[in-house]
This record gives C-alpha cells, structure tokens and sequence, in this order.
C-alpha cells in the first residue's frame, strides 16, 4: 500500500489511502481553552487624540451605537486548565445584524454583534514565548455548524500563526457562560491600571488544523525510543518501570536560542524546545527531563523522559505533545 500511495502524492488520495500506513494511529483534533481574565474593552469615543490613555481614573463608555469602533484586551492565564501567560487582544466594529432589526440596528438574514481581528500571543507559564494564533471574523450569534460542542456563540476563522502555531487553520469561538463581563470603558482611560479594574473573565474555544503535529520518529525496528545507552527499545529489549528513555521526535517547533528555518540543529550549542512539551504514557503524564533539538538533523528533537513507576508490563502506548498540540500514539514494550 506505501508503495502504491507513490503515484498518488500529487493529491489527496494519498493522505486517505495511505494516511493510517505512514503515520499509524489518526491524531485527535486539536482543542484549545484558552482562558482569559482582565478583559476590558476599550471604546473609541473621543475624536481627540491627545485624550488617549490619559485619565488615570476609572471611566465608563457610551451605549455603543451601531458602527463604533472598540479594542479589548485581557491576560491569558491557562490553556486546557494548564496555567499559562500571554495577551489577548482584539478589535472590533459593532454591526449589530439582526433579521428583527430595531432603530439602529442593521438589518440582516443574521445575527452577529460585531466584525473583528483577534490575536493570542501565548507564553508558557515561565513567560517564554511560545506562539501566536490570529483569527478574524464575526461576534457573538451562533457557532458555525462543525464547530466543537462547547462552543456557543462566535463565527471567526484561523488564519494563521506564528511561533509554535505557524501554518495553522481553523475556527474559534467562545464559551458560555460568561464569567464576568468585560466592562466598556473610554479610550481616554490610562489602560495602565487595567488589571485593576473588575474585567471580563472568558474562555474561548480554538479549533486548530496546525501545518505539523509533534511525532514519534518510526525507525526501521519500531518507533524510535531508546534505552540510555541509545540501544531501542524492543521485543528483545524492552522498557521497564521507572527506566530513563530517550525519544526521536519531529514536529516539536521553535528552539531557543533558534536556527534558521530548514537548517540543522548545531553540535556546538544546545538548542532547547520553547514550547510546553508533555509525554503521555498510556494516558499517565511521565516526567520530560530533557527537549532539544538533536545536533545535525533539521526538525529533528531530542526528549528524555522517565516512564512512570508502577506501569503493567505488556505494551504501553507513547504520546507527545507540544504547544499542547498531540501528535499519534506509538506502541513500545514493557517488561
């Protein structure tokens, strides 16, 4: 069947047909919650500009009218309930359609508040850069149909990404309900003392398709996972409880301090994985000791990781994840 999907390459086929042969078990799709508190939105209701983020005080905004112009920033704080940092910020044009359309409102065959541009700049919970994830589209109203369960209201597309999230496609929307609201407020409040105020506290719902998903390398004897001594793990040679093993992954994105695209990783500098990386081990997190990039190969990484104490001999099931973005399970044996 591999060698058959070579006369498919050049299209889709290929991934259908021969998809599950290459890449073994079909990865999950990839949900994030994002959590953010802080949110406050800011309206554009003064014409003058030497007015902006002056008022040090608390200020509240007009009743928005149809067609007014605001920005809203928050904190992100955790994504899929782990904690974690970065800036959520969006703006947005209120267009108010509504098939009933009252005085004010525009008429539509929708429903939809508004019109805008969002963006997750996310840290890991340390504060180191991991990526970001930029989506446009329409506020509030109904979920798209397809759009994951927990999403309520919201109709905005992924455009993009950079970071970690390069090449990523997908929908995103926003959960209900809403824990606080995010309060309206002047463009002339000094946003300064924003995490000061009584913000918005949401949790948006991002439905990703990234460009790659981190992966277990398969070698010619298996999934590459190797005892400390860079001996594989085998039938012959298989893993046990507590045992320190080492992992050929692809797909794990950026390092620090980083390398060109398309460029190998140094043996003369260690390049360490900036993104929050975990190792799943028949569904138990095991302790990573160690994500580099692995000197000389383009894409390529190094994870040292301890299986957990106490797994059932047999055969156990490995999992990466990166930028909380899981790739395939392999299977290796344990003694």
């Amino acid at each position: 069947m591999i060698r058959n999907c070579k006369r498919l390459v050049f299209g889709t086929a290929c991934l259908a047909v021969c998809g599950k042969a290459v890449f073994g078990q079909t990865p999950p799709p990839v949900i994030l919650g994002i959590d953010v508190v802080n949110q406050v939105n800011y309206e554009s209701d003064v014409p003058d500009y030497s007015k902006l983020a002056t008022d040090p005080s608390s200020t509240t905004g007009v009743v928005a009218k149809n067609f007014s112009y605001y920005i809203s920033i928050g904190d992100i704080v955790a994504i899929n309930g782990k904690p974690a940092k970065g800036t959520f910020i969006a703006r947005q044009t209120s267009v108010n359609l509504n098939p009933n359309a009252a005085p004010g409102q525009a008429i539509a065959d929708t429903t939809r508040a508004n019109v805008h541009q969002v963006s997750w700049e996310i840290l890991s919970a340390d504060g180191t850069a991991v990526g970001t994830i930029i989506a446009t589209g329409l506020g509030q109203g109904p979920a798209p149909p397809g759009a994951p369960l927990m999403t309520a209201q919201g109709n905005s597309a992924i455009v993009g990404g950079t970071g970690a999230f390069l090449g990523v496609r997908g929908q995103q929307g926003s959960a209900l309900p809403v824990t606080a609201m995010s309060p309206l407020v002047s463009v002339t409040e000094d946003p300064a003392n924003r995490r000061l105020r009584n913000g918005g506290a949401l949790h948006y719902v991002v439905h990703l398709i990234p460009m790659s998903r981190p992966e277990i390398v398969i070698a010619s004897s298996g999934p590459a996972v190797f005892h400390a001594d860079f001996s594989p793990v085998t039938t012959a040679k298989p893993a046990k409880a507590g045992e320190l093993l080492i992992v050929k992954a692809t797909g794990l994105g950026p390092t620090v301090p980083g390398v060109d695209p398309g460029q190998p990783f140094p043996s003369d500098a260690t390049q360490t994985v900036n993104s929050p990386v975990d190792i799943m081990v028949n569904g138990q997190s095991a302790e990573v000791l160690n994500k580099i990039g692995w000197p000389g190969l383009v894409d390529t990484y190094r994870l040292d990781f301890r299986l957990p104490g106490g797994i059932a001999g047999g055969t156990a099931a490995i999992q990466a994840t990166a930028a909380w973005i899981t790739g395939s399970s392999v299977n290796i044996p344990i003694q």
